[in-house]
Order: C-alpha cells, then structure tokens, then sequence
C-alpha cells in the first residue's frame, strides 16, 4: 500500500507541474500549507475531500489522479515528469521511439533539440516568450531525466525503424522546413553524426544498451514499458523528440494494466525477434548511410 500511494502523490506532482503550478500555488487556492502540498506529493494518505479539490484544481479525473484504467496527460511536461518518474525506478526500458530512443542520443543532440523546439514556434506567435519558457522547462526536465538514466544505467532496449532512419537523414534536424540550406546542410550532417554514433554503438554493444533495427516499419505507436520490481507500465505518447519534434500537441496515456503492459511487451518482443542486432544491424545502418551521401 505505502508504494500505492507513493505513486498518487507523484501523480499529482506530475499534473501540478503541467498546469505550471508551485506548490504554494495550490496551497493558497485549497487552504493547506505548502508543507502539506509537499507531503501530499511524497504519498502522504490524504481524505477525499483533498483529492476531490486537487482533482478539480488540476483538471484531471479522480480516476487519473488515482492511476485506475489510465493516466491521461495533455501536456508534455507533466508526461515528461511522469516519464522520469517511472524511470526511476525501472529495472529495464523496451522503447519503440521514431527515429530511435533520445536516450540512446549523443550529449550534443540535446543542443540541437532547443534549437528544433524554439524553431518550431512561428515567428509571429503572440505568445512566443511564453513559448520559449515552455521549451526551456521541457529541457529542464529532459536533462533531468538523462542524469537519472545516466546514474542509475538502467538497461534500455531499443527498436529503430530503418525507414525512420532514412526519413531522419534526409531531413535533418530541423524544427521547421524554412530554413537556408546551407543550415539544412549543417543539420543533416548532424543528423548524420547520430546516425554514425548509432553504428558504432551497434558494432560495440556496450552493457545495459540493446538495438535492434527493423527493416522497414516497426509498430507507428511511440511507446515505452517500464519493467518494474512492483508494478510495469506503458506509456503511449504524441510527443516526438527526433526530426520535427512536438512537444505542443496530443494527449499522451500511461498504463499499468497487467493486461495492457503484456500486449505491448508482446508487441515489443515480437518486432525484436526479427530485428537485426550487433554487427547485423550495424551493416544496415551502413547501407543507408552510404545510400544517404549519394
């Protein structure tokens, strides 16, 4: 019971930093102190009638806020959150991302990744400040999220798609197709740097890291399990972190339905049965980098 409520209480983290809320935000607005705030997201047990408040406060369902059925998130940072959350935690990650797992991606890419995020917003949005705030917050917690995985080396299994891959070159990193080419240039040379790092990766095939490349077309759903001692997740989401990223749009889920969680592992293992591994998919990789400097 003490995890059951451990996991409600960073629910509700995860939702009051969506709603870009501090806790003393939602103290002032349910008439509790910002230290019962604070105990509340450590899973402290709380009556029904502060659940019920919160509930409203936050716009998300008890249902959600309680993690029955599944966990709704119609923003990138409370997902993101949530996302480190499970992580954890986490004894291992299968990962179906396009093109492959950000986890996976060089130090550098996390610059780029600003860069593609502030492009993306329109020139003249009227809100545009606002937006880049948002960006940068989102970065907060994605280099939070890799210091987590990075200290704790959680083992991830990845599945690349060789289209994505294809797609990912010829595109470039790019936030927006607008853009001068010999800056398209310098971004498909970036891109190109990651795909190199994926190769080397593939022929090394250090400890606590898995590819596995797809000939073709893996499953069009981005997901993610988390394999966990206690209780496994899913989560299925909108959200692209590689070529044309969107961390604005969609509404991501997350799951720990025994029934759901297996029919993704399933899913999962299926595709990496036949994905090529090791130096097998390195000389995939090959081919479309050679295919792709012609």
């Amino acid at each position: 019971m003490p995890n059951e409520f451990e996991e409600v209480g960073q629910r509700l983290r995860a939702y009051r930093l969506g709603r870009n809320l501090t806790a003393e935000d939602v103290a002032q607005q349910l008439g509790i102190s910002r230290a019962a705030v604070y105990r509340l997201e450590k899973g402290e047990i709380v009556k029904i009638q502060i659940l019920s408040a919160l509930s409203a406060l936050l716009d998300v369902s008890l249902p959600s806020m309680l993690g029955v059925g599944v966990e709704y998130y119609d923003n990138a940072i409370a997902f993101f959150e949530r996302m480190r959350q499970l992580e954890e935690d986490s004894i291992q990650l299968l990962g179906n991302f396009s093109p492959m797992s950000w986890l996976i991606m060089s130090d550098d890419y996390m610059s780029y990744l600003r860069i593609m995020l502030v492009e993306a917003i329109p020139d003249e949005a009227p809100d545009r400040e606002q937006r880049i705030d948002f960006v940068n917050a989102i970065m907060k917690l994605l280099e939070e999220r890799r210091a987590t995985a990075s200290r704790r080396r959680v083992p991830v299994v990845s599945l690349v798609g060789s289209q994505d891959i294809e797609r990912f070159l010829r595109l470039g990193l790019i936030g927006r197709f607008d853009l001068p080419e010999n800056v398209h240039e310098e971004r498909r040379r970036a891109a190109r740097h990651e795909v190199e790092r994926l190769h080397d990766l593939m022929l090394r095939q250090p400890i606590g890291t898995q590819v596995g490349i797809v000939d073709g077309q893996p499953p069009s759903q981005t997901f993610q399990v988390y394999e966990r001692p206690s209780m496994s997740s899913v989560s299925l989401s909108p959200y692209r972190l590689g070529d044309q990223p969107n961390v604005t749009s969609g509404i991501a889920l997350v799951t720990s339905a025994p029934d759901a969680v297996r029919h993704f592992e399933r899913t999962f293992h299926a595709q990496w049965e036949g994905a090529y591994k090791g130096g097998d998919g390195a000389r995939i990789l090959r081919r479309i980098l050679d295919a792709s400097a012609d």
